[in-house]
Order: structure tokens, then C-alpha cells, then sequence
């Protein structure tokens, strides 16, 4: 068993985005919603990946300003929220110290070749977001 911790980077915008249910009208508190839901994935991980899991919410636009939670650590991108996982992912698999494992968590295709070219993994937004009852198939 190891105390390493993985590295979980939330696309905000495309998990926020997975369920309609009125977002668009508070993005930024769509945003905090999110974030605290996250919270107890940081000590118990994700489905299929264990715990401690150090949380990254990436946040743009009309979220920014978002704070971090112990827990979770929120990110603003100044621009592209795509670009900014991308280079947490290229940071992550140059650092000499080597974290086991890194996933990000987004729907988002083109999102998730750039990041799997750098060994991450990637889940969809129903691992941290189920949908709402009257949403399932």
C-alpha cells in the first residue's frame, strides 16, 4: 500500500454543464455547489480510485473568483480552462517526485486526448455528479 495521492482535475464547466438544471442562470454558485460536493472525494477517492485524492476544480469565465475548501484547491484560468488542465496534467507527469495517478474528470473529447497523451486518465461527470432520477435512462 502506498501514501501516495491521486490527482483528481474536475473540469468545472463540463461537469456543471452535464445536467440541465438551471446553471446558466448562476454559474459561479453552479461552480461552489460543485466544489463542495467534491469535498469527500478528497479523503475517500473516486469510484475505482482510492483515496486521499488531491482535488483540483478547475473553474473559467463567470466562475472565476470561486474559492478554494480544505479539500479542494480552485483553480481560475485567466483564459482556456482546457489550457490550464492540460498544463496541470504536463506538470504532473514531469515532476521527478511522480504521483501514481492522475485523472480528469470531463466529457470533453479533444480535452481528453491532450490529457491522455501525458498518462492521465480520464472519467466522465457522472463519477462526481449523478444525474437527477427524472434525468436517468
Amino acid at each position: 500500500m502506498t501514501n501516495e495521492r491521486v490527482l483528481v482535475v474536475v473540469d468545472a464547466a463540463n461537469v456543471v454543464g452535464s445536467v440541465p438544471d438551471g446553471w446558466w442562470r448562476d454559474r459561479r454558485g453552479a461552480a461552489e455547489r460543485l466544489r463542495d460536493s467534491l469535498v469527500p472525494y478528497a479523503l475517500d477517492g473516486l469510484p475505482g480510485v482510492p483515496g486521499p485524492a488531491e482535488l483540483v476544480l478547475v473553474v473559467e469565465g463567470a466562475a472565476r473568483g470561486v474559492a478554494s475548501v480544505p479539500g479542494v484547491r480552485v483553480e481560475a484560468a485567466e483564459g482556456s480552462g482546457d489550457d490550464l488542465i492540460a498544463g496541470l496534467v504536463a506538470a504532473w507527469a514531469d515532476d521527478p517526485a511522480g504521483r501514481h495517478d492522475c485523472v480528469v474528470v470531463t466529457a470533453d473529447r479533444g480535452l481528453r486526448q491532450r490529457v491522455e497523451a501525458y498518462g492521465a486518465r480520464c472519467t466522465g461527470p457522472r463519477t462526481v455528479r449523478p444525474l437527477p432520477p427524472s434525468h436517468r435512462g
